[in-house]
């Protein structure tokens, strides 16, 4: 028997189950469904896992080097086994939130693989959902009002280069390794490559990074991308740029080969962090008239497909691929759906980071882009050595980086390399959310001593009044 609901969300990951969760806020009769677990990419094969393991890599390093605050411990082992217990426990906690989560919404979820219909005897038009059941029960059939696609992505593969999941895998795969290898050969210094690259480093692993640009995470500022070079370098990450591959020429044996023009790189694993595709497969779009660019949905302001009672967030429709992006685009095509009025999303003002060893993290525009924006562009840089806490904690290595516009005396940019940027960069975020000038940041009282001293710094910097450098 078909089930009618105001909202059917085909995928359970971070952008579908807040919206779902927002929708019932709304008094929405809501569904979910998802042929894996709650939680999508970013709980599961993401976000949390790799932060569990870059954690465990972060005490690790701190345990070798307690000796510099004065502490003596003997016997430092890696148990890699051990590391992978704790990021499950964590994952499994989070993922029984989520679950609670939907029970107190009350919100339905079909664990199964969701398909869109067209125009059937359930609807004159097409969004009705035909549910194969994981457990292999008879198909569900749900008739919505309307419908959230949030089928997310999945990493990218390399074409003439198979994935077997133990010589060349993705990170997915390298997830789940029972142990680690003694050296990795990683093709891509994005984001992700660069956060493996710093997590395996930091296990004794030796590293490899191939990267087809002239620098590493290319989306971030040129300063930000010489400094993260510089430090992980000065760790032992070999780096090769303006790499020239041929998936077809990799060798893959008991060693992994690579041949280069004037060198051939060899390691016992491959990681692919080449990028991530939209999943826009077998998911029904051909039954809709749902427009798909480049491989990802096409939507407008309000996140509506081309079939107006149709919506779409998150990887799949491309833009900023990151879990908080999803979630606040799923707030907001609910509160389209709902009749509600809402805040557009200003992609400029989101925040995004790196967590490797040092973080990254920032928000605005970079100088580059500032500039070919036509800003009259000022800046200003400030070294975490100059803060006290940073040398406290000894992590001063880094730095924030602030862009103003001389004109309008606006922020409009800032960018941290450093200890804990991620979760610094969100005064910047609230700086350029409110329109606010680096007077105004500099103005502000900072605590003393904390690592949040750095933005106050750099914000009076602009102005050439910075205190302490």
């Amino acid at each position: 028997m078909a089930k009618e609901y105001d909202v059917v969300i085909l995928g359970g990951g971070t952008g579908g189950y807040v919206a779902a969760i927002r929708a019932s806020q709304l008094g929405l009769k809501t569904a979910i469904v998802e042929k894996n677990k709650l939680g999508g990419t970013c709980l599961h094969a993401g976000c949390i896992p790799t932060k569990a393991l870059l954690r465990s890599a972060e005490v690790y390093v701190q345990s070798k080097k307690a000796l510099d605050f004065g502490i003596e411990v003997q016997g430092v082992t890696l148990q890699f086994n051990r590391i992978q217990q704790r990021k499950e426990l964590v994952v499994n906690q989070l993922y029984k939130g989520v679950q609670h989560l939907m029970k107190k919404g009350k919100i339905d979820v079909y664990e199964g693989y969701g398909r869109i219909l067209g125009p059937s005897i359930f609807s004159p038009m097409p969004g009705t959902i035909s549910v194969e059941m994981t457990d292999g029960s008879e198909n569900e059939m749900l008739i919505p009002n309307n419908v959230i696609i949030a089928t997310g992505s999945r990493p990218r593969h390399l074409v003439g280069l198979k994935v077997d999941g133990k010589k060349v895998l993705t990170s997915d795969e390298f997830l789940t390794l029972e142990q680690l290898p003694k050296s990795v050969i990683i093709i891509g210094g994005g984001v992700i490559g660069v956060e493996w690259a710093s997590m395996l480093i930091d296990f004794d692993v030796d590293v490899t990074v191939l990267e087809v640009g002239d620098r590493l995470i290319p989306t971030e500022d040129e300063a930000i991308s010489e400094e993260m070079y510089k430090q992980l370098t000065k760790r032992g990450v070999n780096i090769h740029f303006n790499v020239q591959l041929d998936p077809s020429a990799i060798q893959v044996n008991e060693q992994v080969s690579i041949p280069l023009e004037d060198t051939t790189i060899e390691a016992q694993a491959l990681l692919l962090s080449v990028g991530r595709v939209a999943n826009t497969e077998n998911i029904g779009i051909e039954n809709t008239e749902i427009q798909v660019d480049n491989g990802s949905i096409v939507v407008n302001d309000n996140f509506q497909t081309k079939e107006s009672h149709i919506y779409a967030i998150g990887d799949v429709i491309g833009g900023m691929q990151l879990a908080h992006v999803a979630s606040h685009e799923g707030i907001r095509a609910v509160e389209h759906i709902a009749g509600e009025q809402s805040m557009p999303i200003n992609y400029a003002n989101i925040a995004r980071g790196v967590y490797s060893s040092p973080e990254v993290a920032s928000v605005g525009l970079t100088e580059a882009q500032a500039r070919q924006n036509g800003f009259k562009v000022k800046t200003a840089t400030f070294p975490f050595k100059a803060i006290g806490k940073a040398i406290v904690y000894g992590e001063s290595e880094g730095f924030i980086k602030v862009i103003a516009d001389e004109s309008s005396n606006d922020l409009v940019g800032a960018h941290l390399i450093g200890p804990h940027a991620t979760d610094l960069i969100s005064e910047a975020a609230l700086g350029l959310f409110l329109n606010a000038s680096p007077w105004e940041v500099g103005q502000m009282v900072h605590l003393h001593p904390s690592l949040s001293e750095v933005i106050g710094e750099a914000a009076l910097a602009i102005e050439g009044k910075a205190i302490h450098f």
